[in-house]
């Protein structure tokens, strides 16, 4: 049996970033009876979780010495800078023995110096990000990849628990990280070849709308894209994993590649697509970049 696990019982929780993902992760740690705290750098986004009677910490000192385990879900690295390294922030104000598990998905080099940076304090840091989008959020079906040590990702099962379907040490520290990558290479690349998939079809005077009941049932598409397509046959693009998350997260799959010696023709294609898709779509899922590739479509006829 694992010795020192945390418990529902005594164990304080803090919650940093809650945006799309941190929110509902709060949701979902608050619903299964975990004694959970939260802080978020724009107040407006807090105030529906006020509404309805969320702990929410006025300033992020507050939360961090008020938390045995601390969790953040923060858009980039930049973010991740600010929330750790600010002179109100996470190491500014942390205490010797608290665990820290960062969610986000942002460069092995940041998540290294956190790493670093928690040592030097007597904290223990895990670099824990997410596969799976707010839906899977909501169900609890998310994917943990951890980079770290063995005995804080077993001390924190009884955590992963309340929120994921499974969760997996990858390795020691960033190794969480470099395997999100990985899987976020997948995402995108698949996610614009259904782009082009759906284009093609169309240019092949295929029925849109059934051609979109049918892929779906086909074996090359993967469990993830399922609702990714019913969102591009109902035109619904309101953001579950925004385009310009996705935009990002290719441009960290693909600095990865070139330090480390990886060549990838298809993710290298794929990043500029979505770089280019941002201008007027940043904010909507990422499945909009069907709409993008739909416009290209439309420049070629006005070329011609």
């Amino acid at each position: 049996m694992i010795e020192n696990v945390f418990n529902k019982r005594n164990t304080r929780l803090g919650f940093i970033g809650l945006g799309l993902m941190g929110s509902r992760f709060l949701r979902r740690l608050n619903a299964r009876g975990w004694n959970v705290r939260g802080w978020n750098r724009s107040r407006a986004a807090t105030l529906p979780l006020k509404m309805y009677g969320f702990a929410i910490d006025d300033t992020l000192a507050d939360l961090v010495r008020g938390s045995d385990v601390l969790l953040s879900s923060l858009a980039d690295d930049d973010a991740v800078r600010a929330a750790y390294q600010g002179e109100d922030g996470v190491f500014a104000n942390v205490q010797p023995g608290t665990t820290i598990l960062e969610m986000s998905t942002i460069s092995p080099d940041v998540s290294a110096l956190l790493h670093q940076e928690a040592r030097k304090r007597g904290a223990n840091l895990m670099d824990l990000p997410v596969s799976g989008s707010t839906p899977a959020v909501n169900a609890g079906t998310v994917t943990l990849f951890a980079g770290g040590e063995p005995e804080t990702f077993d001390r924190c099962i009884p955590i992963f628990e309340s929120i994921a379907k499974q969760w997996y040490l990858m390795g020691p520290a960033t190794a969480g990280v470099r395997m999100k990558l990985v899987a976020n290479l997948l995402l995108g690349v698949n996610m614009e070849a259904i782009a082009e998939a759906v284009s093609l079809g169309e240019h092949l005077q295929l029925s849109r709308d059934l051609l979109l009941d049918v892929l779906p049932k086909a074996a090359v598409i993967a469990p993830a894209f399922l609702g990714k397509i019913l969102k591009i046959k109902a035109g619904d693009y309101a953001p579950q994993f925004p385009l310009r998350l996705m935009s990002k997260d290719m441009n960290l799959v693909h600095s990865a590649a070139d330090r480390s010696g990886a060549v990838l023709p298809a993710t290298s294609s794929t990043k500029q697509v979505f770089a280019d898709a941002l201008a007027e779509r940043g904010e909507l899922d990422l499945s909009a970049v069907t709409t993008y590739v739909q416009t290209l479509d439309q420049e070629k006829i006005l070329a011609g």
